[in-house]
């Protein structure tokens, strides 16, 4: 079984802790990417607890889906993330990867601010617990749950609130001095999300299975260890490509290429 690379369990969304299993043992994965909700399933962490798995990323949004702005929203928001690091910890969890909640009316600024704020005492809690807390770069049609929507932007805000990074390279692709980008980020980069795009395709969230489309993974994956990163990479596969092929097949053959990758640039 592989221990670097992991298929997110929003693949398979809606399956129950033994379908969930039935796919990791299909697919031949060790490595697991998984949902908070998932994860403070009793039965889910007991199916965990009984194989040879090692949980790679677990994904939260912070606040509830809002950059907390007040007391009351703000320890709702920390109680939540700090039961997660308790969870994540009795699993020997490596990561946790945040989408930041909405910033409201809040300008970018006052949004950053609030969330570096927030978040500090959960930054504390997890190093003690020896988990990364992290967060990524999304599209701006998350805006009503994330605020980070370049890789610039995470990298800015990820700094300023002493927090570790989850690239997922699907929605900085495109921009401008990526290579540039990734030796910025890379030291606080916990976590790469792999999928691909086809030129055209409207049909959101419009990923594809790596090499079928545009974007240049093995270039990445090369860079990102050439330059020294020895964390995890995941593959998150959803929307009408991936359904169309079916989810288990298409992230076989997903895991396939991308493994060769891996063996190509020395992994």
């Amino acid at each position: 079984m592989d221990e670097q690379l992991s298929v997110h369990d929003v693949t398979f969304l809606g399956s129950s802790p033994a379908e969930l299993q039935g796919h990791w043992t299909e697919l031949g994965v060790r490595c697991l990417s998984v949902i908070d909700t998932e994860l403070v399933d009793p039965e889910f962490r007991r199916i965990v607890g009984s194989g040879d798995y090692l949980v790679q990323a677990v994904c939260h949004v912070f606040g509830a889906g809002r950059v907390p702005a007040d007391a009351r929203s703000t320890d709702d928001a920390r109680s939540a993330l700090s039961r997660l690091i308790d969870v994540a910890a009795s699993v020997d969890a490596r990561c946790i990867y945040m989408l930041t909640g909405g910033r409201g009316s809040l300008d970018w600024e006052q949004a950053a601010d609030a969330f570096g704020s927030a978040i500090e005492p959960c930054v504390w809690e997890a190093e003690r617990a020896g988990i990364s807390l992290a967060i990524e770069n999304a599209s701006a049609l998350y805006a009503d749950i994330h605020m980070a929507h370049s890789l610039r932007d995470t990298i800015t805000l990820a700094e300023s609130a002493g927090l570790d990074i989850c690239i997922d390279l699907f929605h900085c692709w495109a921009e401008a001095d990526l290579a540039g980008l990734l030796r910025t980020a890379l030291p606080r980069t916990r976590l790469i999300q792999l999928s691909d795009y086809v030129l055209g395709d409207r049909g959101l969230p419009a990923r594809a299975v790596p090499g079928d489309g545009v974007i240049p993974i093995e270039a990445v994956v090369a860079q990102a260890l050439a330059d020294g990163y020895r964390f995890g990479f995941d593959l998150e596969l959803l929307g009408p490509r991936i359904d169309a092929e079916g989810r288990l097949a298409a992230a076989q053959r997903a895991y396939g290429v991308v493994r060769g990758m891996l063996d190509r640039v020395g992994s």
